[in-house]
């Protein structure tokens, strides 16, 4: 995949004051990658709707795309011993990613070479996998330990009998595996992730949450929930006094990864009142929903001060306190702002201090129906104590609301999910009902939705040709 070339935007930006031009008040300025990036011209052409629901499709993305792209797997602090391993599923294909040696990671195929029985069913801790069906085992490399039918198989040596292994790559504490050992590395595809993020450090932050929470729509329809916000006036209204959600910002830097920055503690173009400040911060923090704290003087914006530079001095403050950590460098942006960046074709990470939100979607095994959403919350811990232990998963079921996992998200954060969740299998449904079976994306705000099906595109060609190529026809 070639980088998407830099050209001049060919649309308007907002209704509203640019995110530039939001940083440009803010009290403790952010970093200058935070400046608009490349916004190329991807066209205004729609998708067809059946690529949302056609199994034949589905089957192509898991053959031509998942197998050649970086996915993270786990977290590094998920397989701390030697032995310790998590199995990873990705549409029809299925990977042990085991902590192989001290400094070691593997990502080895999750079928037995024999008569292909799925060898791991769960995550666990071995220091040998067995096949449960005819007993084969092998070492932690993926090397073959015993087969007790050997003597029978004169065709298959012992090399042949080895598990497959994806090739593996570590950044930011996660994991990553790739199934195609021709991929490009990691740090490559990733770029500018790693260069931006190196002021957030997620390896050094621990994971406080994961949930997965399956859902009745296709991976792309509950992928593209999160690649915009100007769907906060629709589905989360109640964020309207305090997110610019109309006038975010969406960056393209490559094929490979784009992004989109969202004010906070400003009010949306889409109101028509004109909020105070004060009335601003008030909905930001809660105290409008705790009246008897409105009056309190550590509650009260300073004369001449935005509710987004008193919001993110508050937060500094309060994560000091907790975590006795000094964000005094961190701009007001990134101690409040939605900072949420894309890499294709499944996978998101939040930028920012407070905390770093990271999200997968998967296939929910072959149906084109439904899905999988990973949910995973990072937080930095004091730097003298303990790391905290990795947080448990908590599956929740299709029908399960995100509200059960607020014990570990927070209240609101879960209450924003769910209200997305609510609205996608009304999504999948009307995606087979469109009469004219095509979908449309905007010029500017949903221009990585229409890349993402544009590099989806390329995936699949190259794949088809080297299929074709190899069959010589």
């Amino acid at each position: 995949m070639e980088k998407t070339a830099d050209r001049e935007p060919q649309v308007a930006r907002a209704p509203a004051d640019s995110y530039e031009t939001i940083l440009a008040r803010d009290l403790v300025p952010a970093p200058d990658f935070y400046k608009e990036g490349p916004t190329p011209d991807v066209g205004t052409q729609p998708v067809a709707a059946s690529r949302y629901f056609d199994p034949a499709f589905l089957q192509k993305e898991n053959d031509y795309i998942f197998p050649h792209v970086w996915q993270w797997a786990c977290r590094e602090e998920d397989i701390p011993n030697v032995g310790d391993h998590m199995v990873f599923d990705l549409g029809g294909h299925s990977w042990i990613v085991v902590r192989s040696a001290e400094s070691e990671f593997k990502a080895l195929s999750n079928a037995c070479p024999h008569r292909g029985r799925q060898i791991a069913e769960c995550d666990g801790s071995n220091q040998r996998f067995r096949c449960a069906y005819h007993g084969l085992q092998w070492n932690l490399d993926g090397s073959l330990k015993h087969n007790p039918f050997g003597w029978d198989m004169p065709q298959w040596n012992e090399a042949g009998a080895n598990l497959p292994e994806a090739k593996v790559e570590l950044w930011g504490g996660f994991v990553f595996i790739n199934m195609d050992h021709d991929a490009p590395p990691l740090q490559e595809v990733l770029a500018p992730i790693p260069e931006h993020f190196e002021r957030y450090d997620l390896a050094g932050r621990y994971k406080a949450a994961h949930v997965i929470k399956k859902i009745r729509a296709n991976w792309k329809a509950t992928c593209e929930a999160f690649m915009e916000s100007h769907h906060v006036v629709g589905t989360h209204p109640q964020a309207l006094n305090m997110t610019g959600d109309i006038n975010s910002q969406y960056d393209n830097y490559s094929d490979y990864v784009g992004r989109q920055f969202t004010a906070q503690a400003v009010q949306s173009p889409n109101l028509e009142t004109r909020l105070t400040e004060q009335e601003i911060f008030n909905v930001a923090s809660g105290i409008s929903a705790r009246p008897d704290d409105e009056t309190d003087p550590n509650n009260l914006i300073p004369e001449g001060m935005t509710a987004r530079s008193f919001s993110a001095a508050q937060a500094r403050q309060s994560l000091k306190e907790l975590y006795d950590i000094d964000y005094s460098h961190a701009g007001d942006a990134e101690m409040i702002d939605s900072l949420l960046y894309h890499a294709f074709p499944n996978i998101a990470f939040w930028a920012g201090m407070p905390l770093n939100i990271v999200y997968r979607f998967r296939p929910n095994g072959l149906d084109p129906d439904t899905s999988l959403m990973d949910i995973l919350v990072l937080r930095p811990y004091p730097k003298d104590g303990p790391r905290p232990a990795p947080a448990e998963i908590r599956y929740l079921d299709f029908d399960e609301p995100v509200a059960l996992a607020s014990e570990e998200l927070g209240e609101g954060l879960a209450e924003v999910f769910d209200q997305d969740v609510d609205n996608l299998p009304w999504v999948q449904k009307g995606l087979r009902a469109l009469p004219h079976g095509n979908v449309a994306f905007t010029s500017y705000m949903e221009a990585r939705l229409r890349l993402h099906h544009q590099v989806a595109d390329k995936f699949i060609a190259e794949g088809e040709m080297r299929t074709h190529n190899r069959s010589g026809k």
